[in-house]
């Protein structure tokens, strides 16, 4: 499939999303992401998302807000420029064997990034979906080691801080009569 060949010779590949369905309650597609092709860290505000590989093979990285100073070891949870911190859920390569991912609203990895080692395939299943006006806009993030009170990194956390989105993917919308 054209989705999977690397079309532009500078920068990662393009990411193709392949839509089948979506209503106020949930949303579905397939992301198709060619060999090293990125999905940048980005959340889900409000929603829970089972993903389930297809095919092939990516690293996930995910994370969740972190909930407690004492924890983490650190006298605040977020920094004056507006980075807020985040504990790792998850720091793994998946493939089609493994079990469907889901992320919940405030735990199991909601905020996470892909980047495939193969071509692969992700089935996601996203309820509710992003909605601008539900307050559910997909925001992305810049990530930066975190290092406690006495100065020793912890590679369990790290301190993520919003950015522009420069994420681009191809779209494309599936006739309601599919077949697969």
């Amino acid at each position: 499939m054209t989705c999977f060949k690397r079309s532009e010779p500078r920068g990662p590949p393009a990411v193709t999303y392949l839509h089948f369905y979506d209503c106020p309650k949930f949303s579905f597609g397939i992301f198709c992401l060619p060999k090293h092709a990125i999905i940048p860290l980005h959340n889900h505000p409000g929603m829970t998302v089972f993903s389930k590989m297809l095919f092939g093979s990516m690293h996930l990285k995910s994370y969740d807000w972190a909930r407690s100073i004492s924890e983490a070891g650190t006298t605040a949870l977020t920094t004056s420029d507006g980075a807020r911190l985040a504990k790792i859920n998850t720091n793994n390569v998946v493939d089609a064997s493994a079990d469907t991912i889901v992320l919940y609203p405030e735990n199991g990895g909601n905020l996470h990034c892909f980047t495939a080692l193969t071509p692969c395939a992700v089935l996601d299943v996203m309820g509710p979906p992003y909605s601008s006006a539900a307050g559910r806009d997909c925001a992305y993030y810049s990530e930066t080691p975190f290092s406690n009170t006495a100065g020793v990194a912890d590679v369990r956390y790290s301190w993520l801080k919003e950015i522009p989105n420069t994420f681009r993917m191809k779209g494309v919308t599936m006739p309601r009569d599919f077949v697969v």
